[in-house]
């Protein structure tokens, strides 16, 4: 189906003819369906538009590999009729010392992609905000989700969809592990604190690899996320070198972890909130009551 060359939607116009980028493109569409279907992207209460039409969602581009591989399959499922939303990119300039302000909207433009350039300097905000020597990363990251949302709600966008992969899951989770003292990560979809949004991650079963071969396969004009110069050091680098060091010991680490997210068992952890550890007893029939639920020795 995606092998046409006659038949495909703009974005991957002059791809790669290779079978290896076929296998991978194909990857990459397959799981972003299997997401979106599988957490209820689509179907989810409150996603029609308030015209009653098809929902619509704002599709976050940062013009990193990342962005471009999430617009590119998103509009690929729409081109094929298996995602009935309408699209609209969005870029956020934040003003970002040497940030090329022409090349997403020259792209978008020419790829006939439905967008929206919105710019809002943050960055003197951070700047001014963050001590000498610290990250931006967490001031900016709020407050771009916070003019996200307003554009979303200005533009009648039922979602804001972002790029974050199955490697970003991954990190999150143990950086939440050894910093925060908790088990979470990235959900594939939440609802906002002011509840009139939906947040979705189409690509969380989609390999970073992955991103990175399709984009530098399709030659999008890439923007590096570290114009700020505040990336080196950070928590989360330090955690995806170990995650890298797993993975090159063990091929195929990353994707059991990742699994294991999909495969909680509430019993077989320490929280009292999610399992009632008080009202275990050793009645006979209290097998047959719960039986998913008693935790046993192992």
């Amino acid at each position: 189906m995606l092998d046409d060359s006659n038949d495909i939607h703009p974005l991957f116009a002059g791809a790669p003819s290779t079978t290896e980028f076929k296998k991978l493109r194909k990857r990459i569409v397959r799981q972003t369906r299997e997401a979106v279907e599988q957490y209820g992207m689509i179907d989810g209460g409150g996603a029609r538009s308030e015209t009653g039409g098809k929902p619509r969602w704002l599709v976050c581009l940062s013009g990193g590999k990342d962005s471009y591989t999430l617009l590119a399959a998103l509009h690929e499922l729409q081109w094929r009729g298996l995602l009935p939303v309408d699209l609209l990119a969005c870029n956020l300039d934040q003003g970002q010392p040497g940030f090329p302000a022409t090349v997403l909207p020259e792209f978008l433009q020419k790829m006939g992609v439905p967008h929206r350039i919105e710019y809002q300097d943050t960055y003197s905000i951070v700047v001014d905000k963050v001590p000498a020597g610290r990250t931006y990363c967490a001031l900016c990251s709020r407050l771009r989700r916070g003019n996200l949302y307003r554009i979303a709600r200005e533009e009648g966008c039922s979602a804001v969809v972002l790029g974050h992969h199955r490697d970003d899951i991954l990190e999150t989770f143990f950086m939440n592990l050894f910093h925060g003292g908790r088990l979470a990560t990235m959900p594939p979809k939440l609802v906002n604190e002011e509840g009139d949004l939906f947040v979705y991650r189409p690509l969380a079963h989609v390999a970073e690899a992955d991103c990175a071969r399709f984009a530098a396969a399709m030659n999008y004009p890439i923007i590096p996320c570290d114009l700020c110069g505040s990336q080196d050091g950070l928590q989360r680098q330090q955690v995806k070198q170990i995650l890298d060091g797993w993975e090159s010991n063990s091929p195929g680490r990353r994707q059991v972890m990742f699994r294991a997210l999909m495969n909680a068992r509430p019993s077989h952890l320490l929280d009292p909130k999610l399992f009632d550890f008080q009202g275990l007893s050793l009645e006979p029939d209290q097998k047959d009551k719960n039986p998913d639920e008693i935790p046993r020795l192992r």
